[in-house]
């Protein structure tokens, strides 16, 4: 893969946190956040952000620390500033619930209408979302095709080439110093990649679960672990089961 410009890639304290790959041919930038940069596309994607996760558990009556949407919004704002991307996509669960969007306080829809100014903002719906958004800035979509790549929420057997997927909050698990360490992780065998959740209070499972089963050529499958400040490139055979 040729090497990205200065201008496409990170700036070059970010050297550490940030991962060349090839998707199908299509230079990509695993980010230490759970973010992936496309420089010839000038894309970032992200997926399940799960926003407003605090507020719909609250009206089922399980109270949780209100400041989820925030915290995730903060991030995602960070990520959009660093790279500065024409697009961005949301690959589905972008809220928690059916309802996450159209009750969303004013300083939350602020947030998102600031991120999104001067570029085009993609939502893809979800199984947690899946009536889209309401009153937000961009379009929402079941999927998105761009440079031979398709967008979309849930990974399918029988479209994988070239697709990039969320919903399965991939994780895996290594050895460490004498201690096993699991952490989320891009899942990705340079046919398919599945996204890592980008919320943040959202768990994972395991790559090593049979949701995972059919999805990738195992021999070919790197797991993209975000580490606490670095990403590790670890290929399957050497994650622990």
């Amino acid at each position: 893969m040729t090497s990205l410009t200065a201008r496409r890639l990170a700036p070059p304290e970010m050297a550490e946190v940030a991962t060349e790959i090839a998707l199908c041919g299509v230079a990509a930038v695993c980010d230490l956040t759970g973010a992936l940069y496309l420089p010839d596309l000038d894309t970032l994607v992200v997926s399940d952000l799960h926003l407003e996760k605090g507020a719909a558990f609250a009206r089922r009556g399980q109270l949780l620390p209100p400041y989820d949407t925030q915290a995730t919004l903060q991030l995602l704002d960070a990520v959009v500033t660093r790279y500065q991307p024409k697009t961005v996509i949301s690959l589905g669960d972008n809220f928690h619930d059916r309802v996450g969007s159209v009750l969303m306080p004013s300083l939350y829809r602020e947030m998102i209408q600031s991120i999104a100014r001067g570029r085009d903002l993609v939502w893809i719906n979800g199984n947690h979302d899946p009536d889209g958004t309401s009153d937000l800035p961009g379009i929402s979509v079941d999927e998105i095709a761009l440079a031979g790549l398709t967008f979309r929420h849930e990974p399918s057997l029988a479209h994988g080439k070239g697709e990039v997927a969320g919903h399965l909050h991939p994780s895996a698990t290594v050895r460490r110093r004498e201690k096993s360490v699991r952490r989320p992780c891009f899942a990705t065998d340079g046919n398919r990649l599945v996204m890592p959740s980008f919320g943040v209070t959202t768990g994972g499972l395991d790559l090593r679960h049979k949701a995972f089963t059919g999805l990738f050529t195992r021999t070919d499958l790197i797991a993209h672990l975000l580490g606490r400040d670095r990403i590790y490139s670890v290929r399957f055979g050497n994650l622990l089961g």
